[in-house]
């Protein structure tokens, strides 16, 4: 078991991790809090406060999440920064735990803290300025509040997150180089084939097709109406649990597996 995993040696690898690497753990993190900052500030002047909250969650967490995860691994762009990280003095484990430890738990720690903290500051604000005379104060006191951070859409962009960071730190160990864009390429092209295919296929059962999701709904045009069939509740539940967690978690795990592989 000391073999696989020893607390010292794990605290001191994630110690050298943030000390040899601050530009791409803490210096990453930093201009990802500011740009979220700054992207809600923006968006909230343009589009409102919902719209600001929502666009704001989506980039800082799983956009975040897909970024800082491409430099997890960043070590094997070059044969000598390879060899010299698979020597180093810590299990494939312990490697592994120290990247989901930086970019799968602190990471969305600080930015959830960090948006959160921005959020009730602006809304704050906004409903410190209003008109307390105004026959339309409470009404518009009503209309902006804090982003809830365990509602559903909170909840399907943590599912997000998984599924992007998952895909990004697999990436970053089967793409030495410049992991960001082919990772990114990767997922793109994967998506348009899979929505791609799909559509195809609902096209060849049905006509009128308007739209196809995935194991979802397929929406069907018949004159003026539109229709849609979608999957019986137990199938779709399924599906969708599949897609948010277990995806995830197998993706999570596969640079373990992969750390494994390179080491022997």
């Amino acid at each position: 078991m000391n073999d696989i995993f020893n607390l010292k040696r794990f605290l001191l690898l994630f110690k050298k991790v943030i000390a040899e690497r601050p530009t791409q753990t803490v210096g990453v993190t930093a201009l990802l809090l500011l740009l979220s900052f700054i992207l809600y500030a923006g968006a909230k002047m343009v589009a409102g406060f919902g719209t600001a909250q929502n666009l704001t969650l989506i980039w800082g967490m799983a956009g975040g999440g897909f970024f800082l995860s491409s430099f997890m691994f960043g070590y094997f762009n070059t044969n000598a920064g390879g060899c010299s990280y698979l020597t180093l003095p810590a299990s494939f484990f312990e490697k592994w735990l120290c990247a989901i430890l930086i970019a799968g738990i602190l990471y969305p720690i600080i930015f959830l803290s960090f948006y959160h903290l921005v959020d009730v500051a602006f809304v704050t604000a906004y409903h410190n300025g209003l008109d307390r005379s105004s026959i339309f104060y409470r009404q518009q006191l009503e209309s902006v509040y804090s982003f809830d951070l365990n509602g559903m859409i909170a909840w399907k962009v943590y599912a997000l997150f998984l599924q992007l960071t998952g895909v990004m730190l697999v990436g970053s160990l089967y793409f030495n180089k410049i992991p960001l864009i082919k990772t990114g390429l990767a997922v793109c092209l994967l998506f348009f084939i899979i929505y791609g295919l799909n559509w195809l296929i609902a096209a060849s059962l049905f006509q009128n097709v308007n739209d196809a999701g995935p194991y979802d709904h397929v929406n069907i045009q018949v004159g003026k109406e539109a229709g849609t069939l979608i999957l019986p509740a137990a199938l779709e539940n399924t599906f969708h649990i599949a897609i948010a967690f277990v995806i995830p978690v197998i993706l999570w795990f596969l640079p373990l597996a992969r750390l494994k592989e390179k080491e022997f």
